[in-house]
Formats: C-alpha cells, structure tokens, sequence
C-alpha cells in the first residue's frame, strides 16, 4: 500500500515537529500503542468521539502517510483516572502515572497548544476529560 484510501481520517500525533517524529517513530516501533487527547478538542472542532474499529492513517511532520492503525478501545475518562498501563503504552517511556501526567500537562500548557486553542491561561486538572485511546498498527508504509 503506496497510497492510502482517500477516505481514511488521518491521525495527527502532536503538532508537527520534534514531538511528532518520536510519538509517529514509537508508533512505527510498536511501542506506542495508546494515546490520549482531550474531550474539548472534539468539542471544539464539532468532531465526533473516534470508535472502536475505526481505521486511520499516522502522517509525519511533512503530512506523509507513515502507518495505518486500527482503534481497539475509546474510554472517556477524567486526567485523574488514567492508569499506568494507559500512560506507559504511550511509548514515551514513562515509568509512572505522575511522569505521563506532567509530561501531557507540558504539552497542553505549552505554547503551541494553547496557541491553537486561543487560550494563554488554559490549565488541566483532575477533573479534566480525556479521550484516552488503544489501537494496534495494521501496516507501515
């Protein structure tokens, strides 16, 4: 498979750069096989929650088609609740839940987030709901 179906949703680890190419490389490597964003983003973007069985294809920083995965499990939960199974099976290499947390809470207090949601001041916290994700890779291109 050169070229993926035209009607495939992309999944966009990330904004591109740095970041992208680690989470799209642990993707490739098997390692990542869960992720998480959060339930406002659908909201805000009037996106419906992804589903079980839902195939997409992974795209690089250059939005190349790299990966089709495969959804395999979408909870709805609060930032609270992600367990250590969930955050380790990111493929970031955290050890613990307090590792995964900071590391998302950078990622949604940083710049680049907070700029594309047009809130300087946006913070999480436990009661924060998250769509947290579990897919299997079905074919690297």
């Amino acid at each position: 498979m050169t070229t993926p179906p035209p009607d495939l949703p992309k999944t966009e680890f990330a904004f591109p750069g740095p970041l992208r190419d680690q989470l799209v490389a642990a993707v490739l490597a098997g390692a990542k096989t869960s992720t998480t964003g959060l339930l406002q983003d659908y909201e805000r973007d009037g996106e419906p929650l992804p589903v079980v069985g839902e195939r997409s294809v992974v795209v690089d920083s250059a939005d190349r088609p790299v990966a089709l995965i495969e959804l395999t499990e979408v909870r709805v939960v609060r930032l609270g609740d992600v367990d250590l199974d969930h955050a380790q099976d990111e493929g970031e290499g955290y050890q613990s839940v307090a590792a995964w947390r900071a590391g998302h809470e950078a990622y949604w207090h940083g710049p680049d987030y907070r700029g594309w949601l047009g809130d300087p001041e946006f913070t999480v916290d436990d009661d924060t709901l998250a769509v947290a994700e579990r897919f299997r890779l079905l074919h690297r291109h």
